[in-house]
């Protein structure tokens, strides 16, 4: 078993990702480009009280799954996170081709999981006192999916799935990086889904957190979230891929915290966002210095912007340029954290400008950071993302380029 060194950064040898952003790189990149996206859209009949709201939905035609040889697999979940694997096959072919099927892990988070095949069944069969025959209570598991991933690739190594809220897809780093530097495995499948359903909509509808237009993150008119689709996964191994010139990209730091100051606010202050961000940096042995870009978690929310400016103000000053992604992709819930880490990736894999903070632009007084304006080029490669969940369960991460 070969364990890897403290300074060592952990490799992302491919990333693949769908949600209201796009699922191809084309696609991704021109709406981050823009500011904007099309899948991002108004919806009527998803409430129970009637009321309107938007949402982040996935429009490019998802993958099908063989019945047969997935039997109690073939979800919505699972045919979105097929979705995304499809762009890293190649990857994970060649890990295991040089590691074996038994030396590479996967890792996956998310909440709802499957709960939306579970509706589907019930608005679908006239007498809904019964579920249709095809369907399982497994399908609704939250452990199908990493299950799923393991037997499409026909991989026996661990295999188990994370269910923190919205910072479950970002646990899975750090979850892959423990076992990779104690040499448990070779290469780690990491990423999380979490695909829509009427269940969660009316959940944050009773919590009065929806917003019934586009979110406005970090704006003093902001009333609350938009709730969205998607899937992120990457490849991670301890060295990169040497099919692929430097410079590479890598997670270099992760932070995490959890605070427990109430089952859905966040502390006022941020001090569990504070401490997961100062945990990134030390474990990248970075300064706040380093850091040329920031992805706030960013719901939109009145709490959650105060508290995480607050936080990044106490960390970092004003001099890092902040912007939240949601607007682009919704809040895609235990998945957001592998969406929003994959959209680092692209940033610093493909040299784009940074995304601009999409708001309504009216300046709010209680957030002492600087936000991302148009057409700025970073000139750190280094980024961080942040992922806030229910519970004070944060976790921060950091990636940046490595010249190995």
């Amino acid at each position: 078993m070969q364990k890897i060194a403290d300074k060592q950064p952990i490799y992302i040898r491919g990333c693949g990702f769908n949600s209201a952003l796009g699922c191809s790189n084309d696609i991704i990149h021109q709406r981050l480009r823009q500011g904007m996206s099309p899948d991002m859209q108004p919806v009527q009949g998803w409430l129970n009280d009637g009321s309107d709201t938007v949402i982040g939905k996935v429009s490019s035609p998802l993958p099908t799954i063989d019945d047969k040889l997935f039997p109690h697999q073939n979800t919505d979940n699972n045919r979105l996170v097929l979705s995304a694997l499809q762009q890293i096959e190649p990857d994970i072919h060649a890990a295991i081709t040089q590691y074996g099927h038994d030396r590479i892990a996967v890792i996956v988070g998310t909440t709802t999981s499957g709960i939306s095949d579970g509706e589907h069944a019930l608005t679908t069969k006239k007498n809904t006192q019964n579920f249709p025959t095809d369907y399982h209570y497994h399908q609704q598991e939250p452990s199908n999916t990493g299950q799923f991933i393991a037997d499409y690739y026909q991989l026996t190594g661990p295999c188990y799935t994370l269910s923190t809220a919205c910072s479950s897809s970002g646990r899975v780093f750090l979850s892959a990086k423990r076992m990779l530097k104690a040499g448990v495995v070779d290469a780690v499948i990491v990423g999380g889904a979490d695909t829509l359903c009427r269940l969660t909509l009316n959940g944050f509808h009773g919590l009065d957190s929806l917003s019934s237009t586009l979110c406005n993150p970090f704006s003093d008119n902001r009333n609350g979230i938009n709730i969205g689709e998607g899937a992120a996964f990457m490849l991670l191994a301890r060295t990169p891929d040497e099919r692929q010139p430097a410079p590479h990209i890598a997670l270099l730091g992760i932070g995490d915290s959890s605070d427990a100051h109430h089952i859905s606010a966040p502390h006022p202050e941020g001090t569990g966002a504070e401490t997961a961000m100062r945990k990134a940096l030390k474990d990248a042995k970075l300064t706040p210095e380093d850091i040329g870009y920031i992805n706030a978690h960013g719901t939109a929310t009145p709490l959650n912007d105060a508290m995480e400016a607050k936080a990044i103000a106490r960390v970092f000053g004003n001099q890092v340029p902040v912007s939240s992604t949601k607007p682009l992709t919704g809040h895609t819930l235990g998945a957001a954290s592998a969406v929003e880490a994959a959209i680092c990736w692209h940033l610093l894999r493909y040299d784009l400008p940074l995304p601009t903070q999409i708001n309504d632009g009216a300046v709010a007084d209680d957030l002492p950071i600087q936000l991302a304006p148009a057409d700025t080029v970073f000139t750190k490669p280094v980024m961080l993302s942040n992922s806030f969940a229910f519970g004070g369960n944060n976790i921060s991460l950091i990636f940046g380029r490595t010249d190995d």
